[in-house]
This record gives C-alpha cells, sequence and structure tokens, in this order.
C-alpha cells in the first residue's frame, strides 16, 4: 500500500462531481463512473492516466511507510497538521495546457498554495519511506535539471519547493491536432465551475491499496477555521 497527500474539494463539491464524471473514477466512493454528456471521440485513453489518481492535486507524492510507522501514526500526524494549519481561498482557476496535458491551474498569484504544499511535504516526511532504485528510474533521474534530481533523492519527488506547480490534472497526453478540441470539451464542461473562489478546507489522505491499483481518499482532515489570505 502507498498513501499521498493531495488536494481536492469536498466529495459534494460541485467541482468534485464534474471531475469525477469527466475522468470516470470517483476517488471519494471508489466507484467507476460511466460517461455522462458529450466526451471527445478517444475519451478512455485521454484520461486513463489522470483517472486513476482522482481528481486532485499532488502535494506530497505517493509513498510507501516507513519502517516502524503505521497509519494510526500518519492520521494522528494529519489530526495536528489539519488543526494547526488555516485554511485559505484559491481565487480562480482556469484551464491550462502543460506540455500536452489539460489541467486546472491557479489563474494568478499562488504563493499561499506553494506554501502550504511545501508545509505539507516537510511535515509528513519523516513517515515517508525512501524510495527504491527501482522507483527512483521510473522517473528517469539523468532527464531532470540538477535541482530537481535533488529533491527526488531527498524528498521523494522532484517537483516540490520552488519546482512545485499546483495543478489538477484532467487529462494525459494531448495529441496537438486534437488539444483545440479537447480544450473546447474542457470549457464547455468546467468554466461555470471555475470562475469564482475556491476554499482550500482540507487536507486528503489518500491510499493506493496495491501498485496500479486507482487511489481512493482515505479521509478528508478539516483544515483550521481561521483562514489566511492568499498572498
Amino acid at each position: 500500500m502507498r498513501y499521498a497527500f493531495y488536494f481536492t474539494p469536498p466529495a459534494d463539491d460541485p467541482l468534485t462531481d464534474a471531475a469525477a464524471r469527466w475522468l470516470g473514477w470517483d476517488a471519494f466512493t471508489g466507484t467507476a463512473l460511466a460517461p455522462d454528456g458529450q466526451r471527445p471521440d478517444g475519451w478512455e485513453s485521454l484520461v486513463a492516466e489522470p483517472a486513476r489518481y482522482g481528481f486532485h492535486a499532488t502535494l506530497k507524492a505517493p509513498f510507501h511507510l516507513a519502517g516502524g510507522q503505521t497509519e494510526t501514526d500518519l492520521l494522528s500526524a494529519l489530526d495536528v497538521f489539519a488543526a494547526e494549519t488555516p485554511a485559505f481561498t484559491i481565487p480562480r482557476l482556469k484551464i491550462g495546457r502543460l506540455g500536452s496535458f489539460f489541467a486546472l491551474v491557479p489563474d494568478g498569484d499562488a504563493d499561499a498554495l506553494d506554501r502550504f504544499a511545501a508545509d505539507v511535504v516537510r511535515a509528513f516526511e519523516p513517515f515517508r519511506a525512501p524510495l527504491s532504485a527501482a522507483d527512483i528510474a521510473r522517473r528517469k533521474p539523468e532527464t531532470l535539471p540538477e535541482p530537481e534530481r535533488t529533491y527526488l533523492h531527498d524528498w521523494g519527488y522532484p517537483y516540490v519547493f520552488d519546482a512545485f506547480r499546483f495543478h489538477m490534472t484532467l487529462t494525459g497526453p494531448v495529441p496537438a491536432e486534437r488539444q483545440d478540441e479537447v480544450a473546447a470539451h474542457l470549457d464547455t464542461r468546467f468554466s461555470s465551475l471555475i470562475g469564482g473562489p475556491l476554499p482550500v478546507r482540507g487536507l486528503a489522505l489518500c491510499i493506493e491499496p496495491e501498485r496500479g491499483a486507482p487511489f481512493r481518499v482515505l479521509t478528508l482532515a478539516a483544515l483550521s477555521a481561521a483562514h489566511r489570505k492568499m498572498a
């Protein structure tokens, strides 16, 4: 089993529902969802990669528990972290293209998100077992810039701290000739849901029951009610 810390809105948020139906996987219930509405040709292959992880933004990438640590210990640490970490608000999201794939990304300043992600990475590092040689090799460290290669070895993930970019993935790689078509589908499905503020009120602990299985939300811990500004 692997664990991961993700951001996701609550299960009953309209954005969560729309994204789960787009991806075909509800990580809160562990349920595969039948297609709804119009979808682009080859939809299954377009969403196959992000669907396995559920609708989320990665904060601390999947990890095995370190020796001597238990799930109970991890849940207790999450309760403490959540109680001490103020909720905040993302002013709005937009549909962005990151390389050849699409994701929801912040539309404007993201300093609070970056600080939140860094806090999560540091707070739960004692629970992370070192990566295996095979896991390091899967990341192709020889292709990474030196700082990201160092992050991979030191923190188990290359995209942390100054290399972190908040994104909620909606597709896998999309061929260049199909990107306008897919963008139109995503705009139809999500534009009415991302124009206003999105509260960050919880931190999700997710599990991968076995390697390659879909991720599920184990718990969504509520952050402190004392809000901090997105600045």
